[in-house]
């Protein structure tokens, strides 16, 4: 395998650092060819299912309901449902969303705290996964790596189309205490009758490890969400250019032995569709997204956004943000744009990008060239963000 080395930067005598990126750090270069947007194909596969827009919908309450993962399959797109939140532990979430939605700000955290203690129920897994089938939608749901190995068997049963394990981190050498077995990844995606999707990660090893594990994606991000505290909070993370960076490496070397080729998904920090833009252009597949989708009228959330570590009863990682509602799901994933902040018709965005870049597939527009641009979103915008309009907002 080819590595590149990196620069160290000295922070102290004892301690040496590698500069690493985030996306607004960057910028994406057009090269010598551009293509019609609509000539732009922006297709890609995740567990064997094929999707013509490459944005999943993540898996929070505030965001993805049976609705909402119908709809979003309709749209061309995906959404996750969280297997722990409020949908598998009340019949009708409907009234438990208005209480999280209507608390004041100082009272959130401790309320979460309290409906988020009522057990979760097997049979609601089962039922939101058949009501989704049953819609025509696909159904692709989320758990912890502790709430796989307790619901594991209750996802197969429902007939699940897609299962993603997903925690702060993730990694195949997780070492827990006597008393407890930790869930064996490799063995577990073995024995599940979906596609296994693996995360979270931010770096090249541990990314190749969950691939030989048997994950069919892995998700990539730690800490970049627009609710989730888990940098402040626990002082973890890689930026994000450099994360997909480094796990498209992975990925890449991992083709090259093996001829599989497993997707790599950048899950976090993504607001526009520039954004999204760039995150494939460091090496992603696909992104997934949780406040833009949060913002869409039909979002459960009522024009909030929270993380899905915000209720943990020990130590919370996420807020409650208010995103407002800004238009339908569909405005939002396909357009016709109503607000000129990149928030809106994200396929369009990413396709037109891609003309302009000469991109003609995924794969081309993960070669594109990206320079260092730490005043890309700021340089000729000073009245912009003096009226607060466009990027200044």
């Amino acid at each position: 395998m080819t590595r590149v080395e990196s620069v160290d930067i000295q922070i102290g005598r004892g301690k040496t650092a590698r500069r690493a990126y985030g996306i607004d750090e960057i910028a994406l270069v057009p090269g010598q060819r551009t293509l019609d947007p609509s000539l732009a194909d922006t297709r890609w596969q995740i567990g064997g299912i094929e999707r013509e827009i490459p944005i999943i919908a993540s898996a929070m309450d505030g965001v993805v309901d049976v609705k909402m993962a119908v709809k979003l399959s309709q749209l061309g797109a995906l959404g996750v449902l969280n297997l722990e939140g409020i949908q598998t532990r009340y019949p009708d979430p409907d009234p438990i969303l208005d209480q999280m939605t209507a608390v004041d700000k100082t009272e959130f955290v401790p309320l979460m705290q309290k409906l988020y203690a009522e057990p979760i129920k097997p049979e609601l897994i089962v039922q939101r996964i058949q009501e989704i089938k049953q819609q025509g939608g696909i159904a692709a749901v989320s758990a912890t790596p502790a709430g796989a190995a307790k619901y594991g068997a209750a996802v197969a049963e429902a007939g699940a189309d897609l299962f993603f394990i997903q925690a702060t981190v993730v990694s195949t050498a997780h070492l827990s205490p006597a008393s407890i077995t930790p869930l064996d990844l490799a063995q577990f995606c073995k024995d599940m009758p979906m596609p296994v999707i693996l995360g979270n990660c931010v770096s090249y090893e541990v990314t190749l490890n969950l691939m030989k594990a048997g994950a069919a994606a892995v998700l990539v991000g730690i800490g970049p969400g627009a609710a989730c505290t888990s940098r402040g909070v626990l002082g973890v993370g890689i930026p994000q250019a450099t994360a997909v960076a480094d796990c498209a490496a992975a990925r890449n070397d991992y083709f090259q032995e093996t001829g599989n080729y497993i997707p790599v998904i950048a899950d976090g920090g993504l607001i526009t569709g520039g954004d999204i833009c760039k995150c494939i252009a460091c090496g992603a597949d696909g992104v997934m997204i949780g406040s833009p989708f949060a913002r869409a009228e039909e979002a459960p959330g009522r024009g909030y956004h929270w993380g899905m570590a915000t209720p943990s009863p020990v130590l919370p990682r996420g807020t409650r943000i208010r995103v407002g509602k800004t238009g339908t799901l569909e405005q939002i994933l396909r357009g016709p744009a109503q607000l000129d902040d990149g928030t809106h018709n994200l396929l369009g965005a990413l396709q037109t990008s891609m003309g302009t870049l000469g991109a003609k597939n995924i794969r081309e527009m993960q070669q594109v060239e990206v320079i260092i641009a730490p005043a890309l979103l700021t340089e000729g915008k000073v009245y912009q963000k003096a009226q607060q309009l466009g990027m200044g907002k």
